[in-house]
Parts: C-alpha cells; sequence; structure tokens
C-alpha cells in the first residue's frame, strides 16, 4: 500500500469519526468544506486534464443551486429537484461549451467568466422570480441535524472523489490529459480531441450543478454571494492549485484547507482574508505540484 493509499485511508477514518467529537459549528464548517472540494474536484478535471482555462465555474454550480431551488419553491422534493438542478447545469454546460471549446487560448477562459457575470445579471433582473441579490429561500432542507448534514456531504464527496478519480485514471482520462497536454500531437494520434473535452466538461457541469444543488438544500437558500460571485470561483480555483493540480482528490484537501483557515481566522476581520491570501501564496510558491504532490514526493525521498 503506497503512502499516499493510507495517508487517504487514514483520513478517512477520522472524516467519519469526526461528528462524535465535534460541535454542531465545527460540523457545518467541514459541510461546506465538502461540497467545496466536490467544486474542486470537478474544476480540476477540465483545467487539470482538458487543460481548459475555465474561469467560470461557478456558471454551472448556479445553474444547478437555482434551479434545484426554484422547482423547490414550486413543490418539487428534494431529490427531483437536485436531479434536475444537475441537468440543468449540464445543458447549460453544453449550450456554452459547444461554442467556447471552438476557441484558443485565453479566450475559453473569458467566454466562462462573462457566462458568470450574465447569469449574476439575469438572477438580480429576475428577482421577482430568483429572489435577486437577497436570496431565493427554500421551503425544505436536506435536514436540521448538523451531524446528518455532515454525513450528506461526505457520503456525496466521498463518492464523487472516487468516480471522478477513477475516470481520471481510466484510458479516457489519460486521452484526455494527452489532448490537455498537446493537442495537436494527440489528435495526430487518431484521438477525437475536441469530443474528450466535450465530455470533460459535461462531466464537471453535472457533478458541479450536483453539489451545488445539494448546498443550497443544506443552507435552505441560494444566493448569487454563495453559489455564483466570482470569489467563489476564486476559492476553487486555489483550493486545486494548493492540494494538487491533476490529482483530482486534491482539490478536497485544498477545500478543506481553505475554508478551515478561513474560519479559524474569521475573528481578524477583513485582516483574515489577506492572511488565507497569503498563506495560499507561500504554500504554491513552496509546493508547485499542491500538497498533495509535496507529500509523494516526500514518500519518494523516504
Amino acid at each position: 500500500m503506497s503512502r499516499r493509499t493510507l495517508a487517504a485511508l487514514v483520513l478517512l477514518l477520522l472524516l467519519i469519526a469526526f461528528p462524535f467529537v465535534a460541535s454542531g459549528y465545527l460540523l457545518g464548517v467541514f459541510t461546506i468544506a465538502f461540497y467545496f472540494g466536490v467544486f474542486a474536484m470537478a474544476w480540476d478535471l477540465l483545467f487539470g486534464f482538458a487543460g481548459e482555462v475555465n474561469f467560470g465555474p461557478t456558471f454551472l454550480i448556479g445553474l444547478g443551486a437555482y434551479a434545484a431551488g426554484l422547482l423547490n419553491v414550486r413543490g418539487w422534493p428534494i431529490l427531483p429537484a437536485v436531479l434536475a438542478g444537475a441537468v440543468a447545469a449540464v445543458i447549460g454546460g453544453l449550450l456554452l461549451a459547444l461554442p467556447a471549446l471552438r476557441l484558443r487560448g485565453p479566450y475559453f477562459g473569458l467566454v466562462t467568466l462573462v457566462a458568470v457575470l450574465l447569469l449574476q445579471q439575469v438572477i438580480v433582473i429576475f428577482a421577482g422570480v430568483t429572489g435577486g441579490e437577497i436570496g431565493l429561500s427554500l421551503p425544505d432542507v436536506l435536514s436540521v441535524d448538523a451531524r446528518k448534514n455532515y454525513w450528506y456531504a461526505l457520503a456525496f464527496m466521498g463518492v464523487s472523489g472516487a468516480l471522478l478519480y477513477a475516470l481520471s485514471r481510466s484510458p479516457a482520462g489519460l486521452i484526455l490529459q494527452a489532448a490537455g497536454q498537446d493537442p495537436v500531437e494527440a489528435q495526430a494520434l487518431g484521438f477525437n480531441v475536441a469530443k474528450h473535452k466535450l465530455a470533460a466538461f459535461s462531466i464537471s457541469a453535472l457533478f458541479s450543478g450536483l453539489a451545488g444543488a445539494l448546498m443550497v438544500f443544506y443552507l435552505g437558500t441560494a444566493s448569487v454571494d454563495t453559489v455564483v460571485d466570482i470569489s467563489v470561483t476564486v476559492q476553487v480555483i486555489i483550493a486545486v492549485v494548493l492540494g494538487g493540480r491533476r490529482t483530482i482528490l486534491g482539490g478536497i484537501l485544498g477545500a478543506v484547507f481553505l475554508i478551515g483557515v478561513g474560519e479559524v481566522l474569521r475573528p481578524l476581520g477583513q485582516l483574515s482574508t489577506f492572511v488565507v491570501a497569503a498563506i495560499a501564496l507561500a504554500v504554491i510558491l513552496l509546493f508547485p505540484d499542491g500538497l498533495i504532490g509535496a507529500f509523494g514526493r516526500h514518500g519518494r525521498e523516504a
């Protein structure tokens, strides 16, 4: 058993045992971190493997969240609303990806960023339906019990991580990685680069939409600040870079680190954002391959 696998198993056992010793407040912090972990893993599939710089993960997250929330307001139960939210994210992602993937360089990233800004404006303009800047209150929530919400988020993150990690190590994942690193050579070898990147975007949209929908049913409200804001995008990107790009599971580590440190430093007020950014920058400079990459390198040297 490799050091990385052993560490993952130990971490999983600690997370399973955590609710029996932690307060409801800490469980709430980790619950949010787990959903952000799924956001980060889904983003890493597209950026780390497909090589596409997506500056708009909150476009997909927001579509899933608001679609599920709006349907729940209209009487849909939680499970069908969550599934419909995921479908909405995939459809919206495909409508965005089909023209955007024809672009090269930074233009794809700019298109995804503009999509986020447009979604924000749609939410504000149609405030009578979406709740606007105030937010959309949902009649249903996953649970009022902090421990149950923790279990739901942990199970969802675990299943999502296992599926995305398996996909990244599958033949399709290797082709996607090759297409991301050198699309010309991959095309010359006979691989359909556009098809694989479109599939990666769809899968990323699916998990982003699911996580967004589940998170708003945990929070009980959908708002621009929590699921569509640019600051959420920045957190997702930093989480992947911190944990380790092209590792999938590194997104979990980065998300838990960011959310946890941010919560510990909350008493500092506005200064906490500066401190968290400084810590993230230091980690990125000292460990270019992320925390998982640094751990793997240490294990090989040992």
